[in-house]
């Protein structure tokens, strides 16, 4: 058995990350007493382990690195060297000091450690709730203690927010979302934006000027708690010199390296370096493991929920429906769920309101962030937040009444024409809204993003190509409205799937697959051959699939989207139709599939077909 871990050990090793790619590890409390795996505390890692990994960097090709050195490869002024790896400390724990930063000295390893200022010096008697346990004074690191470790040339001293690392509520039902994204809700109200960037200034600050009077040096690190960060408060932080920050959003390589600080929205740094959370107490097997995962081969697997069933006028019957929802996600265990943000309760395709505060739109209710932060938190997903692009029914006067697009099919989507100021500015501003007031991953744009040739003819001078271009550029805007609050979103856009069949088709949808793959993280395929009429599903789907192959990346970026009902007869289509479905084109090689509907109230599919077809929890790496 032994001799088996070791080759399988050294499989991994030999299968390690790129030699490219900046690593950056996270680690909280360095412990002795830390259960093997399932400790209550899962942020805690054993000082054993962490020694071993130590060992196992330094043995297999690995450089740790400064946060300076960092500094000079983002300035292009110098190259990390093969295999970097940045060690990072959250929180200030006392065990950073009396744990790390002995190992630190023995090694020679450089690190970035990030208290939480507030937490630094409590009074004696005074507790902080730290995840399964209280953490009173001697649980954390001292400012004379953070000093010495800052002037032995190893440690940057960085910050982790004065006291941003709590939760406030972020909507009418009470949540607690993370403090520097969130805008309070109390008293029946929302703070307002000039009030929240307000209150992270003040806190950023605080932290800031606590740092330079203890340790003498101003920081230049933010690591942000919970990941949780905007443009604006990325903003916020650069102007107070702390110009490299950090989110837990994964493994960051030197792309991402060269485009942190320097990418912008509006002046504004964008986006901040993902970081490799260490949970579990991992050993060096799972580390290795992790290391040498290619991302790019991770599946999706997506439910698309409808959040007209979740509503009811009724709340408590909200919040009933709302449990069952949540259980039959984590039941199923998908790893997205795509959730519709708006309502439209006509089923007519549009926006009649949506599920948020906006400007323009009626809320039909404040609801969109409780579900979504129901789902990210209990059931583990990614939540998408599915929107319309064109198909928006806003009250009278926002926009001009010939801004709707008269179509000849009274089955078509009501939309509006997206060259009108009006409606840019009305569906820029909803997008905007979404994400200043909700917490989600990524972006579907809805199926009605789609023009008949006969509809604005004049737009792109008639030619298929350039009106496929100008509904990309639009959504693109969309995008970037939203990334002034969320900017880490992925994007995904619905496609019809004759587009793909036959591409002369543009015409009558300006859609047309190559401009997705380039256009979108992801390309949500509607593979639905009732919905097509086709006289053989599998052959059809078959014939599908091969178009996708035919195009480069074309398997790895398109998500197929069956379907669940025959929306010919409202039957559902059969469970184990739907799983036959999955294996087809999983052993076509199809990484992303989804499905759309899920009754969830009417457990439709049944649980165990739905758990079959798209449970990600064994794929494509089973779970230890």
């Amino acid at each position: 058995m032994n001799l088996l871990k070791t080759a399988m050990l050294a499989l991994l090793l030999a299968l390690a990350c790129p030699a490219h790619a900046l690593v950056v590890l996270a680690y909280h409390d360095i412990r002795d007493d830390v259960a093997a795996k399932g400790d209550p505390d899962a942020y805690a890692v054993s000082a054993a382990n962490f020694t071993a990994q130590l060992d196992w960097l330094r043995g297999n090709g690995y450089t740790p690195v400064s946060v300076q050195q960092v500094l000079d490869a983002r300035a292009g002024k110098a190259k990390l060297p093969e295999r970097a790896v940045l060690l990072t400390f959250d929180d200030g724990l006392r065990s950073v000091y009396t744990r790390v930063f002995p190992l630190l000295r023995a090694y020679g390893y450089p690190a970035l450690v990030a208290p939480v200022t507030g937490w630094v010096g409590l009074p004696q008697g005074q507790e902080i709730n730290y995840g399964p346990h209280e953490v009173s004074h001697d649980g954390f690191v001292t400012w004379e203690e953070l000093k010495e470790m800052q002037d032995s040339g190893l440690v940057e001293i960085g910050s982790h927010s004065d006291n941003l690392h709590r939760g406030l509520p972020g909507n009418p039902q009470g949540n607690q979302t993370p403090a520097a994204v969130t805008r309070v809700y109390a008293n029946g109200q929302y703070e307002t934006e000039g009030a929240y960037l307000g209150r992270v200034r003040a806190d950023l600050q605080a932290s800031r000027d606590a740092i330079a009077t203890h340790l003498g040096k101003a920081p230049r690190v933010m690591v942000w708690p919970y990941a949780a960060y905007n443009s604006e408060t990325n903003g916020i932080a650069s102007q107070l010199g702390m110009t490299l920050s950090f989110d837990l959003e994964g493994r960051s390589d030197n792309a991402d390296l060269a485009l942190q600080g320097q990418q912008q929205l509006d002046g504004r740094p964008l986006g901040s370096l993902g970081r490799l959370l260490l949970f579990n107490n991992p050993d060096v097997t799972d580390l290795a493991r992790e290391l040498r995962r290619d991302l790019s081969l991770d599946g999706m697997r997506a439910m698309q929920i409808d959040l007209d069933y979740v509503y009811d006028p009724d709340p408590a019957q909200t919040e009933r429906n709302l449990d069952m929802l949540v259980q039959r996600v984590r039941d199923i265990g998908p790893s997205h769920v795509f959730l519709q943000a708006f309502a439209d309760p006509d089923g007519d395709g549009a926006a009649d309101a949506v599920y948020f505060p906006n400007r323009h739109m009626p809320m039909r209710a404040d609801l969109f962030n409780r579900v979504a932060w129901q789902l990210r938190t209990r059931a583990g997903v990614k939540v998408f937040a599915w929107l319309p692009v064109l198909g928006w029914k806003p009250p009278a006067g926002v926009v001009p009444d010939d801004a709707r697009i008269v179509g000849r099919d009274p089955k078509d989507v009501p939309r509006l024409d997206p060259r009108r100021p009006q409606v840019q500015q009305l569906v820029q501003d909803e997008y905007e809204d979404l994400a200043a007031n909700a917490h989600f991953d990524g972006l579907l744009f809805h199926d009605d993003a789609y023009l008949r040739d006969d509809e604005l003819p004049d737009l792109g001078h008639g030619d298929p190509a350039l009106r496929t271009k100008l509904l990309i550029d639009f959504t693109h805007r969309l995008t970037h409205a939203a990334q002034r609050w969320a900017p880490r979103l992925v994007t995904v856009r619905n496609l019809f799937a004759e587009p793909v069949l036959r591409p002369e088709s543009e015409a009558w949808f300006a859609q047309r697959l190559d401009a997705f793959l380039e256009a979108y993280d992801y390309t949500a395929l509607m593979a639905m051959p009732q919905m097509e009429n086709a006289r053989d599903p599998k052959a059809w789907m078959a014939q599908l699939v091969e178009s996708v192959k035919a195009h480069p990346s074309g398997l790895q970026k398109t998500l197929f989207e069956l379907q669940t009902v025959d929306w010919r007869n409202g039957k559902p289509i059969a469970g184990k139709a739907l799983q036959a479905q999955v294996r087809a084109l999983t052993a076509d090689g199809v990484r992303h599939i989804g499905y759309y509907p899920d009754d969830f109230l009417g457990n439709q599919p049944k649980l165990e077909d739905a758990r079959a077809a798209m449970s990600a929890r064994q794929f494509p790496y089973l779970e230890p």
